[in-house]
C-alpha cells in the first residue's frame, strides 16, 4: 500500500512539475490549417502576387505600379452572396479604374469542394457576366491564407504608398450582402473616396458575410 502511494505522489508531482513549465501559445488551441498562417492587418503592407487571370495571362500586384491604389475582392460563384455583389463590383471598377483605383478579383475556392468554381466555369462565368476586371484563380489559397480572407466575398482596400500597396480597409462591401437596395453604408466606395480626397478611412474593418472558404489541407 506504502509502494502504490509512493507512486501516486510521483506522478502527481511530475504532471504538476510539467504544467508549471509549459505555456500554451495561442495557435496550440488553434487547430486549424488557418491558424498557423498570419493575415495582413490594417497598415500592412501586401506582398506581390501572381496569379491566372480569366484571359489566360499572369496579373501581379507589381502590374498596378502605376495605380493609386487597388480594391481586391476575394469572391466565387458558387456562392449566393458572392453572386448578388456581382453588379456591385462592376460598378465599383466602373466607378474608380479612372480614378486609379481598379478591382481586381480573386477566386479562392477549392473546385474539388465546388465544381462550379473550376476555371473553365470561371472563364464562363466572367464571360457572361462581362466582368470588366481580372478574377484570378488562387489555385494554391496561398495569396487568400496571406490576407487572411475568411469568406467570399471579402474586399481589401489597398493604399498605393511608395512601392509598396498599403492595407487600409478589410471587411464587407457594403452593409446588405442580399439587397443592393437597402444597402446604407458603402464601406468600399467610401473608403476609395476618403482616399483619394487624402482623407483618413473612418471604417477600417467591418465583419464579412459571405460563405466560408474551405482551405485545403
Amino acid at each position: 500500500m506504502k509502494i502504490y502511494l509512493w507512486l501516486a505522489i510521483v506522478l502527481l508531482s511530475g504532471v504538476a512539475t510539467a504544467a508549471a513549465t509549459y505555456h500554451f501559445t495561442p495557435s496550440e488551441n488553434l487547430p486549424e490549417a488557418e491558424s498557423t498562417y498570419s493575415a495582413y492587418k490594417i497598415g500592412d503592407a501586401v506582398a506581390n502576387f501572381n496569379l491566372k487571370n480569366v484571359n489566360g495571362n499572369m496579373v501581379s500586384l507589381n502590374d498596378y505600379s502605376g495605380s493609386k491604389g487597388i480594391i481586391v475582392i476575394f469572391t466565387s460563384h458558387h456562392c449566393p452572396f458572392a453572386k448578388a455583389y456581382e453588379d456591385r463590383i462592376l460598378a465599383l471598377n466602373n466607378k474608380y479604374i479612372g480614378q486609379g483605383f481598379p478591382v481586381i478579383t480573386i477566386n479562392p475556392s477549392d473546385p474539388s469542394t465546388h465544381t462550379d468554381d473550376s476555371f473553365d466555369k470561371m472563364k464562363e462565368r466572367a464571360s457572361s457576366k462581362g466582368y470588366n476586371y481580372p478574377y484570378l484563380v488562387d489555385d494554391g489559397q496561398r495569396t487568400a491564407r496571406a490576407f487572411g480572407a475568411a469568406r467570399t466575398p471579402e474586399a481589401y482596400v489597398l493604399l498605393k504608398s511608395g512601392a509598396k500597396f498599403i492595407v487600409q480597409y478589410i471587411g464587407m462591401i457594403d452593409d446588405n450582402p442580399q439587397d443592393p437596395a437597402g444597402a446604407t453604408k458603402f464601406y468600399v466606395d467610401e473608403a476609395v473616396t476618403n482616399l483619394l480626397a487624402g482623407k483618413p478611412v473612418t471604417t477600417t474593418t467591418t465583419k464579412p458575410i459571405g460563405c466560408v472558404i474551405k482551405f485545403k489541407d
